[in-house]
């Protein structure tokens, strides 16, 4: 019992470290200001993951007899809740929705209006105007789960996995426009991982189903070659030919290789090419691609989708990663499609750039065949069954069980795979609760940072020295932007700035044609589709919008941001 709690023990503390929070315990765990931080901005249902974890690491190092302090897991929260005068340690449910008025900071700047989760003086049909094919990205799943866990609302749309059509899940429009992968600046993208991971545990605790990473059995991989090289390996070896690449060059060359020819053909990616031949072309790859005398005229259709499978199967590390390949197989017992749907959506933010990178052009190659179904007969159900083999089966766990049960598994994972081709493009949508809580925590860490008193001499300073050097060399246009105006910059492609003014239908999108009408500096070679507005600073890092994006709006939210054209790194 000892040895499994022990265990257990381990499991969590990866867990914590994972989450980005290892200093809540251990030798570092007096040191944990920037955690207090990250944990003020969590909703009730996270914070209750993260408690249940540190509660459990806390007990294994005390039965480790570990000679370091040990803090008590109610202090933790006890401390980044005094200064809200509220004690967030179970004894009285804590307020899930943060919120700030659109008044002025401590520094006297202008705060946004941030909201992170559910009010609890609402009740849960108020609280979710959504309709229930819509996926609602601005509260907290697990927050939706544990509201809806004892409500008539969460009979419906049952998980009934085997059903064989897919609700017709949307995205309603937000004025603060979408933010998918790819929008944030990595700094922020770090923080996104870390409360998907946490959000991701607190969903999975809501609806009754474990949650825990999963370690490989350490194998030999190769260090080069195309087949059965990880692909942080490949990327590498593909990134000297050519710089920038995400996505593997031999994963690419067999995507293009199947649609040279037409899509339309019968039985695509079902029937499989002749198996020696297969092993003769994958030799012959691995000799010649990179030389670039491999015969590609040899390779049939059949013959490039069996590689291109064999290539997914042949990772030693699957796309899907060791840590959640389980957790991808196990959104199938989660009770609704649409807990299952958000529960992908989370998963899909924790894999690693290029795992994510290249499953998404899978998943929209995979797309692009069933999109010919009327004359290849591969629809969604049988391309989802030919394909989750490929992406699902893993023997290097260590452990029998798992190859065990892969016939049991295979329907269900099918379902999983239906669900990641279907919903592709929800699931690389960053939900809006979790950007505003990272918009909260860039917001509080600038807080603790201004109170640092040579910070406040310096920022006292270059306050002084502008104001100076402003009344000496102001210019009409340096002058300052008057209210309900902003003022945008393309400091890479032109010299002139725009001042515009804000408007109840002004779009994102406009700004950038406004700004395309120009015939100043490099404007003029521009494309509408190779430039984007991104709003910078203030309580982001980094995001680029999207057209539709309502520019008073995001103001309101962000009103300390500046607005800068430029163009978006492939």
């Amino acid at each position: 019992m000892i040895n499994r709690f022990k265990f257990k023990g381990e499991l969590e503390e990866e867990w914590l470290k994972e989450a980005g929070l290892s200093n809540l315990f251990g030798e570092s765990s007096g040191d944990s200001l920037e955690s207090m931080v990250f944990l003020s901005t969590l909703t009730r249902t996270q914070k209750a993951a993260v408690e249940k974890r540190v509660e459990t690491v806390t007990q294994t190092m005390r039965k480790k007899n570990k000679q370091h302090q040990i803090p008590d897991v109610r202090d933790i929260f006890r401390v980044q809740n005094d200064s809200k005068g509220k004690v967030c340690d179970g004894s009285e449910p804590s307020t899930v929705r943060t919120s700030e008025n659109k008044s002025e900071t401590q520094d006297g700047t202008k705060g946004p209006n941030f909201s992170l989760g559910m009010d609890e003086q609402k009740t849960p049909a108020e609280d979710m105007p959504f309709s229930d094919t819509d996926i609602n990205l601005e509260i907290s799943f697990a927050e939706q789960a544990a509201n809806l866990k004892d409500s008539s609302i969460g009979k419906m749309c049952k998980g009934g996995g085997g059903d064989t059509l897919l609700p017709n899940f949307r995205l309603p429009k937000d004025k603060t426009g979408t933010t998918r992968i790819g929008d944030l600046a990595p700094q922020d993208m770090k923080k996104v991982y870390s409360l998907a991971l946490i959000e991701l545990t607190a969903l999975y605790d809501i609806l009754g189903t474990e949650f825990k990473q999963q370690k490989a059995v350490k194998i030999k991989t190769k260090d080069s070659g195309l087949f059965g090289v990880p692909l942080s390996v490949l990327l590498e070896q593909d990134q000297k030919k050519v710089p920038g690449t995400k996505i593997p060059l031999i994963f690419q060359k067999l995507i293009a290789q199947i649609e040279e020819a037409t899509l339309e053909t019968e039985g695509l990616l079902r029937i499989p090419g002749v198996a020696t031949r297969i092993k003769s072309l994958c030799q012959e790859l691995e000799a010649k691609f990179y030389e670039g005398t491999f015969n590609w005229e040899n390779v049939k259709q059949h013959d490039a989708a069996s590689l291109l499978k064999l290539f997914i199967r042949e990772l030693p590390q699957p796309l899907l990663t060791v840590e959640y390949l389980k957790a991808f197989q196990d959104v199938q017992n989660l009770p609704t499609k649409k807990q299952q749907l958000q529960a992908l959506n989370l998963l899909v933010l924790l894999l690693p750039e290029a795992n994510r990178d290249t499953l998404k052009v899978l998943l929209e190659f995979l797309q692009r065949v069933i999109d010919h179904r009327d004359k290849n007969k591969m629809t969604l159900k049988n391309v989802a069954m030919v394909m989750a083999p490929n992406l699902f089966t893993f023997h290097g766990f260590g452990s029998k069980t798992i190859e065990q049960s892969e016939f049991v598994m295979a329907a269900g994972t099918a379902n999983v795979m239906r669900f990641m081709i279907q919903y592709q493009k929800l699931l690389w949508t960053i939900p809006k609760f979790i950007v505003n809580q990272v918009r909260k925590q860039n917001t509080e860490s600038q807080k603790k940072e201004k109170k640092d008193k040579s910070m406040k001499k310096l920022l006292k300073k270059m306050a002084y020295d502008r104001e100076k050097h402003e009344k000496q060399e102001k210019t009409p246009n340096d002058a300052d932007v008057p209210q309900g105006v902003i003022r945008v910059q393309a400091p890479h492609l032109s010299k002139v700035s725009m001042a515009i003014q804000l408007t109840e239908e002004l779009k994102a999108g406009d700004v950038v044609a406004r700004f395309l009408s120009q015939k100043s500096g490099n404007v003029q070679t521009l494309k509408k589709e190779e430039v984007f507005l991104y709003e910078i600073g203030g309580n982001i890092g980094e995001r680029c919008l999207d057209d539709d994006t309502y520019m008073k709006d995001l103001y309101q939210l962000n009103p300390n941001a500046e607005w800068v054209i430029k163009s978006k790194q492939s």
